[in-house]
């Protein structure tokens, strides 16, 4: 069987619980590219037992950075970015050969379907979309974005059927440490480029998002699970506006001394 000419990159830190998961998915593309940032437990030796997987050591330069070099380390026209907590699906799989095959599009925004505490999302829940595979001639990274770092492509791209599955919102505890650490990268991010808080924001944007979440993208068909993760996200939202008001404080408190 010929591999698919596609590179794979893929930036790790103590992946080990599912790597072996999102390398099996890829195992027949040409190359898998990992960057690591200092794992301390499996990762390594799981990605040296894979044939077409290549990793090597980056000290941590920002998720827009970091995917960044390694998307220059792909050696294909064509590139898939994984994170090393989600599996490719062999729906969309079979829609990545395709669309080599045609050679008529330059990307695929993919569906990403958040596998909470060991479920996936119901099939009728409206999953967030992000282009994950594209031409590397057509697509790079803006470097200002902290988090949530998303590929901007210069070309057409089309929705794909099949899904990413994203397994590392593992529990509650997880999913929550994350949304602080990703608040605090966000709110810096807005700092630095100069935009103001809102109190009106501030108020409303709990209570909003959770109605977006809950209901506009449906996830109460996820039961309990898609309340509480609906409600973190939402609270998510709310970190993000008081941060943001927390160090416009401190700035105008430093500027005073």
């Amino acid at each position: 069987m010929m591999s698919i000419p596609c590179s794979v990159y893929i930036v790790t830190l103590n992946c080990g619980a599912w790597l072996e998961a999102t390398l099996n998915s890829v195992r027949d593309f040409a190359e898998v590219i990992i960057l690591d940032s200092g794992s301390t437990d499996t990762t390594y030796a799981i990605a040296q037992s894979f044939p077409n997987v290549r990793i090597s050591h980056q000290d941590w330069q920002g998720y827009a950075g970091q995917k960044s070099l390694a998307l220059a380390q792909c050696q294909y026209d064509w590139v898939l970015n994984l994170d090393g907590d989600e599996v490719l699906s062999p729906e969309l799989k079979k829609e990545i050969e395709q669309t080599i095959q045609a050679n008529q599009i330059d990307a695929l925004i993919t569906p990403i379907n958040d596998v909470f505490l060991g479920v996936p999302n119901s099939k009728h829940t409206k999953k967030h979309a992000k282009v994950r595979f594209f031409r590397k001639s057509k697509g790079h990274y803006d470097l200002e974005n902290k988090v949530h770092e998303n590929v901007i492509v210069d070309g057409q791209s089309v929705r794909a059927e099949g899904d990413i599955y994203h397994y590392g919102e593992s529990s509650i505890f997880v999913k929550v440490e994350k949304n602080n650490q990703y608040s605090e990268l966000k709110a810096q991010e807005k700092f630095q480029k100069g935009k103001s808080p809102s109190i009106l924001k501030l108020i409303c944007i709990m209570p909003l998002m959770f109605v977006k979440s809950y209901f506009f993208r449906r996830n109460f068909l996820n039961g309990w699970r898609g309340f509480v993760g609906s409600m973190i996200n939402a609270f998510y939202a709310f970190l993000k506006e008081a941060k943001l008001f927390e160090k416009r404080s401190y700035n105008k408190r430093d500027s005073k001394y």
